[in-house]
């Protein structure tokens, strides 16, 4: 089987298996992975946190990010301004306000005042042993990662999403990836 079929495979099998949990088992395994990762940020001394807004049974870090302020962390949410570019980050705070960006998914309304932030989580549909990331399919985090001012990557993913696959050129590993 062929890389791209391979991890087509592999999103359909997680994303079901991400539905299959009960509501109790998955904010029993978000609230894991919020408290996993703000050790992590606080250790790690995180001050500009580009994160996510979870999307298709993604972990929920709505609980971090309101823990965020208290230890000096701002907090950057992705937007997509044009396709197949990368990333750029807005600082946002839960509440504020929420659009569709070009890619078609919700993101800050505010645009301009971009931040750079140190450190960017990824949400992982599937991961790796050597920290490769399986995503949508989008490419946006690749190329986010690709540029020369790299934040440190860490992935966002549920334990039981640990898959195998061949890493293809595009493919960047990130540094780490925090699960529940």
């Amino acid at each position: 089987m062929n890389s791209v079929n391979l991890k087509a495979e592999l999103r359909q099998q997680l994303i079901a298996a991400r539905r299959a949990l009960t509501p109790e088992a998955k904010a029993a395994a978000d609230q894991r992975i919020v408290n996993n990762a703000l050790a992590w940020l606080v250790r790690n001394e995180v001050r500009i946190l580009g994160a996510y807004l979870a999307i298709a049974g993604e972990p929920d870090l709505s609980a971090l990010y309101t823990a965020l302020p208290t230890h000096g962390i701002t907090l950057a949410m992705p937007v997509v301004l044009e396709r197949h570019q990368p990333l750029v980050f807005v600082h946002w705070q839960p509440g504020d306000p929420l659009a569709k960006d070009a890619s078609g998914t919700m993101a800050p309304s505010a645009r301009g005042d971009y931040l750079q932030p140190d450190t960017v989580l990824a949400p992982c549909i599937g991961y790796t042993e050597q920290n490769l990331r399986l995503g949508f399919g989008g490419g946006y985090f690749d190329r986010t990662l690709g540029q020369q001012s790299r934040p440190r990557a860490v992935g966002i993913a549920y334990a039981f999403a640990k898959v195998s696959f061949d890493a293809e050129p595009h493919d960047i590993p990130l540094d780490l990836i925090i699960t529940d």
